[in-house]
């Protein structure tokens, strides 16, 4: 039997504020492989929970999508990211606040930076939202996983979506 090749896969690391809320919506795409919870951004090495919510790390809740391109595009990625969070507000969403919730794009080729930044650019034309857009466009950092009592939170308590 002939070894089939390995599918390609592609990494999106978003912050649109509680990860919990992000995880949820993205593990139900078609096309994704794993979504797991984290941090990112900062300048604090192997972050807990507890001091990313001091707001000292500089780090944001984020979640890092694992997907095929052949079944879902990053465009398609960042299309769902900017439905399900406010991406005016700065450094909050709902009843979350804090440079943790802040809104961000994560880029991890040249290619997904351009793809960002015309998705930003198409989203702030489209008259959607009243206010500018505030989510930054990054180069990505480390991504630290959260710990594991995070990963597929709202899953393990039986909850079928966030307050968003």
């Amino acid at each position: 039997m002939a070894d089939t090749p390995t599918a390609r896969r592609e990494v999106a690391t978003l912050a649109g504020g509680c990860f919990w809320c992000l995880e949820a919506v993205f593990e139900q795409l078609q096309g994704v492989d794993r979504v797991e919870s984290g941090y990112a951004g900062g300048s604090t090495a192997n972050p807990s929970y507890k001091s990313v919510c001091s707001g000292t790390t500089g780090h944001a809740e984020v979640v890092q999508v694992t997907f095929d391109p052949a079944k879902v595009s990053y465009e398609q990625l960042l299309n769902v990211f900017w439905e399900m969070h406010d991406p005016t507000t700065l450094n909050r969403q709902g009843p979350d606040i804090g440079t943790q919730y802040r809104s961000a794009i994560f880029f991890h080729s040249p290619e997904q930076e351009a793809i960002a930044r015309n998705s930003k650019a198409e989203v702030e034309a489209s008259g959607k939202f009243k206010r500018p857009i505030v989510t930054e466009i990054t180069p990505a950092s480390t991504f630290y996983r959260a710990e594991e009592y995070h990963q597929k939170y709202l899953e393990k308590r039986g909850l079928s979506h966030c307050h968003i």
